[in-house]
């Protein structure tokens, strides 16, 4: 019996994910969305094709706490004991830059649905596989937009000391330097920061015509609130990797999140199939709305049984192969792994932009895709 498949004819994948710890919030959105598509995979045949049709699928989770060294001993303890051969999961930069390593060592494939710092696939790891963006290149929809749009004199990026944060810093900053807008203030924090006035004091002063950070759901709570409190009027206040979508961002702030922007690679009513599906059956089962965090894992789970189907065996090389070959749509965009510049094995997925509009995100840009027009929030962006 090969390695990862069992006497009861089933093949295990292995999914660290922070269960508990400061991201557990993240990690609980992954593991119920991975919960949900194992359930319907399972009950539609589980492989369906292949080597191994009619074998479910079975996920052995276990708890990295967010943290990059208990991530690797999570994944080694998986691949040597459990004799997994695949790995899904990881969420941070950090830890999936960890599980990457212990996968390369082990040629044991990496399918990584969420971390976004670039190097994650810029390095020598040949194994690992990622579904969302590099950080760079998250903000590209929302640079198109906003020359198309809005076409600002100057912007104030105020980013997250983490890799994501400053990898998307950095990227904005020189894109900004490429188009001729003046970037007043570049200004990095520390994650869960406990003030941000005295940063945007420096903003009051400097009046850019607009604001742009990288700050996660708590920061972004608290800076927003801030902004309102000092009265900071920009032209647009833009956000990244759709924090500023979130239904739980929207539900803490209220009417201060009326027609702020966002990147993001995911929200609720884009136009993929099964997406709006997707996201009614989540909150049907759990009671909660997704974002895009959710749908990443989905996602992911869909690509896994996908490879399966297609490999010839799950031996490691079959796998990869596999992998390299993969183009499928998801709930989540088309998922198609190339090496480009920079990259190896990266999923070009294209990424939105989504403003609130009465509420709820409504995509905005690419045009094709959008399901609103855009409102110009000039003076008005932070009203009660």
């Amino acid at each position: 019996m090969p390695a990862g498949v069992a006497e009861q004819r089933r093949i295990s994948v292995g999914v660290p994910l922070p269960l508990t710890g400061p991201k557990a919030g993240f990690g609980k959105m992954h593991h119920q969305s991975y919960l949900m598509a194992l359930e319907e995979i399972n009950n539609s045949g589980g492989i369906r094709k292949g080597k191994y049709a009619g074998y479910p699928l079975e996920f052995l989770f276990d708890d990295t706490l967010g943290k990059a060294e208990t991530g690797r001993k999570v994944v080694e303890k998986l691949i040597s004991q459990n004799k997994v051969p695949i790995i899904m999961g990881g969420y941070s930069s950090a830890v999936a830059d960890a599980i990457a390593q212990v996968c390369d060592e082990n040629k044991i494939p990496f399918l990584s649905p969420s971390a976004a710092a670039d190097k994650i696939t810029q390095k020598r790891w040949k194994c690992t596989f990622r579904i969302n963006p590099p950080a760079s290149e998250h903000a590209t929809g929302l640079q198109e937009f906003l020359l198309s749009g809005v076409r600002p004199r100057s912007m104030a990026i105020l980013f997250e000391k983490t890799r994501l944060g400053t990898s998307t810093g950095e990227a904005m900053k020189g894109w900004c330097e490429e188009n001729g807008i003046e970037v007043v203030i570049f200004e990095p924090y520390e994650p869960w920061a406990a003030d941000f006035k005295p940063m945007l004091t420096m903003v009051y002063a400097m009046n850019p015509d607009v604001i742009f950070t990288t700050a996660r759901l708590m920061d972004g709570i608290l800076l927003v609130r801030q902004l309102a409190e000092l009265n900071i009027q920009p032209r647009l206040l833009a956000g990244i990797d759709g924090t500023f979508a979130m239904p739980a961002f929207i539900q803490r702030v209220g009417m201060l999140s009326e027609n702020i922007v966002s990147a993001a690679v995911w929200v609720s009513d884009v136009k993929y199939a099964g997406a709006k599906q997707f996201a009614h059956k989540y909150k049907g089962k759990y009671g909660t709305e997704p974002d895009y965090h959710g749908a990443q894992a989905y996602a992911a789970a869909y690509v896994c049984r996908d490879v399966f189907e297609r490999s010839r065996s799950i031996e490691a090389k079959h796998l990869l192969e596999a992998l390299r070959d993969t183009d499928i749509m998801t709930v989540l965009g088309p998922v198609k792994f190339i090496s480009y510049e920079k990259y190896r094995n990266q999923n070009q997925l294209p990424t939105l932009v989504v403003q609130i509009q009465n509420g709820r995100p409504a995509t905005i840009w690419p045009p094709e895709a959008a399901t609103a027009g855009f409102v110009n929030p000039t003076g008005a962006w932070y009203q009660r």
